[in-house]
């Protein structure tokens, strides 16, 4: 009896959050000051442009951080929440910042990344996004509507039609130094046909909203971190670090 009413209780919670982040969803739409599309034109946030510029700096940071891809942790080993969408070692993370928890140690690692992160206003979340060879990441959406997202294409297949983002019904490929901003609240999903790896640089950032709009995201990205969603992988990445920096003098050193 005491486990029926758990798993009623279990089922008015979601219910009753879902109901919750579709309203918040709306209001924060209502609040934007850029429009509320699956993809955003680029020049709409001019701090993305040194990225740009520099991007081979980043690309350069990366490949030191991928020459021994095996030690790099799987997405859900850092967030177990994405394991429907992230399965066995197909995609690769190295994150910078999340939830705007900065990672000392891994912009330790990567300063010229660091410093281009750090330009950027309202940053929530950064990190090398890695995806293996021909695997499909599926359907999904982000959790908050208050957060846009940017990539910045780091190594992208020889033939980029065949390796590619769908974010809502619009098609996205990705180029090498090019930036490209989209509304990861709607259902998106990558899809990599080629024999070659896919690497981006992921940022996430506030959107841009009137006063309202931004005390009701900061209330929810504050709830957000109370969860376990938040917690467990803060404390996976914690742990992750520990073995990465172990691993990075190793490499160091063989280097000399």
């Amino acid at each position: 009896m005491a486990g029926m009413k758990r798993s009623w209780l279990g089922k008015r919670v979601v219910r009753f959050g879902k109901k919750a982040r579709f309203r918040l969803g709306r209001l924060l739409a209502a609040q934007s000051t850029v429009p509320n599309s699956p993809v955003l034109d680029l020049k709409l946030f001019p701090f993305l442009a040194p990225l740009e510029a520099h991007w081979q700096d980043v690309r350069t940071e990366f490949e030191r951080i991928y020459a021994d891809p095996e030690k790099l942790p799987s997405f859900h080993e850092i967030s177990p929440d994405q394991k429907r969408i992230s399965k066995a070692g197909h995609w690769k993370a190295f994150v910078f910042y999340g939830f705007g928890e900065r990672s000392e140690r891994n912009c330790g690692v990567c300063p010229k990344t660091a410093a281009l992160l750090a330009g950027i206003p309202h940053l929530q979340s950064a990190w090398f996004s890695i995806i293996g060879p021909n695997y499909h990441i599926p359907p999904h959406s982000g959790v908050t509507k208050g957060i846009l997202r940017a990539h910045l294409g780091l190594k992208v297949p020889a033939e980029p039609e065949r390796c590619s983002m769908r974010v809502d019904k619009e098609k996205i490929v990705w180029r090498e130094g090019r930036c490209i901003v989209f509304d990861d609240s709607y259902e998106h999903e990558v899809s990599n046909n080629t024999d070659e790896t896919r690497a981006i640089l992921l940022l996430d950032f506030d959107r841009p909203m009137r006063p309202l709009g931004r005390a009701a995201h900061r209330f929810s990205i504050w709830a957000l971190k109370q969860s376990p969603y938040f917690r467990d992988a803060k404390r996976n990445m914690i742990q992750w670090e520990d073995r990465f920096e172990a691993n990075y003098h190793d490499w160091e050193a063989a280097a000399r």
